[in-house]
């Protein structure tokens, strides 16, 4: 689908992707997401779990939160990820840049009321942070689901933007004597570390003793 006007790279357009297939990769591989909406006036962004079902990103988060309220009400509303793989070290201080991934969805949010979706919703989200959780945790009751307001944005209005390589720099800098390249960025998990109460004997799920998510591991060369 061809971009929107609203949903168009104008800043360095050849780092634009508009295919679902990297803008799918880009929402999996990321973990949060902000997202920002207009509330009394103002501009309010707010870091957030997500999920990504299809074409479809949910969000969740308390029915108090202004945050969510204003989702509720089918406001506009923009969610962005960022993975940030390297910091690009440029001859000059205009050229410096960053290696990245990112995605921007712009449209109305809708607040999910079937109970079948809503479940689905509350499982990507956990599933998405640690794959596989879900099934060793408790699921959440009818007071638990009675305080927390679901909604979801379809990906109608996205785009995805990366960045690779080494710097930009101008043809009269390369022969600088200035050091230049990329310094890559890896988040990695460490050792899990049990909660006090945890009963003796209680093993470690695979969710958690084999998770491996790493962000920038998987950077395009």
């Amino acid at each position: 689908m061809p971009p929107s006007p609203r949903s168009t790279v104008r800043r360095l357009p050849e780092q634009a992707r508009y295919d679902a297939e990297t803008v799918a990769a880009v929402l999996d591989a990321g973990v949060v997401a902000h997202v920002g909406i207009v509330h009394e006036g103002a501009p309010v962004v707010i870091p957030m779990a997500y999920a990504r079902v299809g074409d479809t990103v949910y969000v969740h988060g308390s029915t108090a939160s202004r945050m969510m309220r204003a989702l509720k009400t089918g406001d506009a509303v923009c969610v962005t990820v960022t993975i940030v793989d390297g910091i690009v070290l440029a001859r000059s201080a205009f050229n410096m840049s960053m290696n990245y991934r990112s995605v921007v969805i712009q449209g109305r949010a809708r607040p999910v009321t079937d109970a079948p979706e809503r479940m689905t919703a509350f499982r990507a989200i956990m599933d998405h942070v640690v794959p596989g959780h879900w099934e060793t945790v408790r699921p959440p009751n009818d007071v638990e689901l009675r305080q927390t307001l679901v909604t979801a944005v379809g990906l109608d209005e996205v785009s995805a933007k990366v960045r690779v390589g080494p710097p930009d720099d101008d043809a009269d800098d390369v022969g600088r004597p200035i050091w230049a390249g990329e310094i890559p960025l890896d988040t990695v998990p460490g050792p899990p570390i049990a909660d006090a109460a945890v009963p003796p004997g209680i093993t470690m799920p695979a969710s958690v003793s084999g998770y491996a998510r790493a962000f920038g591991s998987a950077r395009p060369r």
